[in-house]
């Protein structure tokens, strides 16, 4: 019995020695990858600002959209009564506030990624903070409000 235990104990020692010398090998290549990867883009920085301009739209987009969605889904489960009065303005101001954010969240990256010298422009940061910040704090501060700190994005609320 205590020759299968110290088995054991050595086969998982040599899979963790393993598994590190794996990591060691894999990280350091990859992040050359990384470093060049983002030397290419920042010498050709002019040619790639459009593209990460538009990535950026696209991604306010889906964070943005999907916070929108659990609140009104929200809002509708709870009965909200200025909800449930205008339930169609609520969807029209929804989307409104979704493509203003969106589209200045790709202007200002836009502006931001103007000269390689100025990078990492504050304007460019910060709007890339606020489009990360602002949907995740606002999805996570209503589901603490309703007691629902755990439930998946993808769920409806419930009551």
């Amino acid at each position: 019995m205590a020759t299968r235990r110290a088995r054991s104990m050595l086969s998982r020692r040599q899979t963790q020695s393993r598994a590190l010398l794996f990591a060691i090998g894999v990280i350091t290549p990859a992040g050359i990858l990384v470093v060049n990867a983002a030397a290419f883009v920042m010498h050709n920085l002019a040619q790639f600002r459009l593209a990460i301009a538009a990535c950026a739209l696209i991604s306010s987009l889906v964070l943005n959209g999907l916070t929108a969605s659990w609140l009104l889904r929200l809002a509708r489960r709870k009965g909200l009564p200025l909800y449930l009065a205008h339930p169609d303005w609520a969807v029209i101001l929804a989307t409104v506030l979704v493509l203003a954010t969106s589209a200045g969240a790709a202007i200002f990256t836009f502006i931001g990624m103007r000269d390689p010298g100025r990078l990492p422009d504050g304007l460019a940061v910060l709007t890339a903070f606020l489009a990360l910040f602002v949907p995740l704090a606002l999805t996570y501060a209503s589901r603490l409000l309703t007691g629902q700190p755990d439930a998946s994005p993808f769920d409806p609320p419930t009551n």
